[in-house]
């Protein structure tokens, strides 16, 4: 039996907030939980094939598991104890990014971004088809950022839309991190974060 314990109450509601949003965009979305010097690290699946992250305050045991992000949000939301079985029988697919390795590219304001996100779901709504907006239009790059000597990053539109799906920006303006290693970009906004794997697999190359 797996085991997710997370003290402080708000957290809780924090990460419950964060897990309904995950099954909203996807029902049969997947969740793993990893434990690492005190903390958990969740990462979940999108239906933009981007990962979304948030980590809190706690254990879980086994320090390494997938569970449905369906059966974690029951837990979460209506046992709303401070240990909780998230479930059991989830398959992750893919790899997660490193751990380390991140360089900070550049912060981009979070207006620039929400303006960006409205203009493409206006050219996705319009290109849309029976399985939603087309591969070829979530990869299209909408921002560019480069930040000292290094290579210049670029951010697909997949990114922005998973990142405004989760509600990560909120409506307090601020910035959004641009992160990168040589083969992952990372979005870090007011309330998360979402990951996916560069469209260049140069080295980044820091200044």
């Amino acid at each position: 039996m797996s085991s997710l314990t997370v003290p402080d109450s708000a957290e809780r509601n924090d990460l419950g907030s964060f897990i309904a949003r995950v099954v909203r965009l996807d029902q049969m979305a997947t969740a793993r939980l990893q434990g690492v010097d005190g903390r958990v690290v969740v990462w979940a699946s999108t239906p933009f094939d981007v990962l979304a992250t948030r980590s809190v305050h706690g254990t879980v045991e086994p320090a390494d598991v997938t569970v449905p992000a369906a059966a974690l949000l029951t837990a979460l939301t209506v046992e709303r104890a401070q240990t909780v079985d998230p479930g059991a029988g989830g398959l992750w697919q893919g790899e997660l990014p490193p751990p380390a390795g991140w360089s900070t590219v550049d912060e981009v304001p979070a207006a620039e971004v929400e303006g960006l996100t409205e203009r493409g779901l206006a050219v996705a709504r319009e290109n849309a088809g029976p399985l939603g907006p087309p591969a070829s239009l979530l990869d299209q790059t909408v921002l560019t950022v480069q930040g000292g000597a290094g290579p210049a990053v670029r951010v697909p539109l997949r990114c922005l839309f998973a990142l405004s799906g989760m509600g990560f920006v909120g409506d307090e303006g601020g910035a959004v991190r641009v992160s990168a290693t040589g083969s992952w970009l990372r979005l870090d906004a007011r309330y998360g974060a979402v990951v996916r794997r560069r469209l260049t697999a140069l080295p980044l190359l820091v200044g």
